[in-house]
């Protein structure tokens, strides 16, 4: 076999692989020994679906790996630097996910602030019908967010805050070209200028933890907090605290740290909008990251330059 895909490839996707190229199938990394040495020499490119670590034993086990293709634009769970030091290529499938991850972002931020959740509860629980009130929400518009992280995604979740009349500022490691978005210097200069906080990070050991303490405090009780990115990027406990003691208004959080068992303090708070991780979860956008995927895959087995290769 040419392609090994591990992980969590669902049928049309394993077909659709199958149909491309000769492919074997494990769940995760550690299965990998149990495959016959000379099958494992023949694997030249992985197509990896899986959160699980995939570092430098599993890259020695696979002495003719040329290319590590992951499914998802986050590949914290590969270790590039030990890949790219056996001559491993890694890949990744940015820019067709950012649309829907966006439109996430901003329905996170749209349900805390008109409490969206609580309105629906409200509803379905008979109180609306029996005429007991119902706190006013709070309006999104004119509010100042701050975007830490200005990537692809980043810049889509602002343009689409922008339009929706909010004040735009922004956080990445370099001044970038925008539409007069305000940049900061640091996080916690961000979280002070902003009244709202969208977090937008790429995941791994430089951002975990970034959204600190001192970051959450900086964005106040009135500020809401929605993280779309990765769960390491928060100080979780933090977070917790400040939801519950009233040091933020409250937050949107598709993403935590020890998904998907998450912390059950989340789960007794009023003030937070919860997602499953699912902020590409369509089926086109699902459809066209696995096509990336293969067409990487594809590109390597050719000798030709890969599509979206990172670092």
């Amino acid at each position: 076999m040419d392609v090994l895909a591990i992980g969590g490839h669902g049928e049309a996707d394993r077909a659709a692989l199958r149909d491309a190229f000769e492919v074997g199938f494990i769940d995760g990394p550690g299965d990998l020994a149990g495959i016959e040495e000379a099958a494992r020499a023949q694997v030249r490119a992985v197509a990896y679906k899986s959160g699980a670590p995939l570092g430098a034993e599993a890259f020695d086990l696979l002495p003719g790996l040329g290319l590590v293709a992951n499914y998802g634009v986050g590949f914290d769970a590969i270790d590039v630097d030990a890949a790219h030091a056996r001559g491993v290529a890694v890949s990744n499938t940015p820019g067709v996910l950012d649309a829907d991850v966006a439109d996430l972002a901003v329905a996170l931020l749209t349900s805390v602030h008109r409490g969206l959740g609580q309105a629906e509860a409200h509803l379905r629980s008979g109180d609306w019908a029996a005429g007991t009130p119902l706190p006013l929400a709070r309006r999104l518009a004119g509010r100042k967010v701050g975007i830490l992280g200005l990537g692809r995604i980043g810049h889509a979740i602002a343009r689409r805050l922008a339009a929706a009349d909010c004040e735009i500022h922004y956080w990445s490691r370099r001044e970038k070209d925008t539409p007069g978005w305000a940049h900061h210097a640091t996080p916690e200069a961000l979280a002070e200028a902003s009244d709202d906080m969208v977090v937008a990070l790429v995941g791994g050991p430089e951002t975990r933890g970034m959204v600190s303490r001192g970051v959450i405090a900086a964005l106040g009780e009135d500020g809401v907090l929605v993280n779309i990115s990765r769960g390491s990027c928060v100080d979780e406990t933090a977070l917790l605290d400040a939801l519950e003691n009233g040091g933020l208004r409250g937050a949107g959080l598709d993403v935590f740290e020890n998904e998907p068992d998450i912390d059950p303090r989340f789960l007794q708070l009023d003030n937070v909008a919860l997602q499953p991780h699912r902020g590409s979860a369509t089926r086109e956008t699902r459809a066209a990251m696995a096509r990336l995927m293969r067409d990487n895959i594809a590109a390597h087995l050719a000798g030709r330059k890969l599509l979206t290769p990172v670092g």
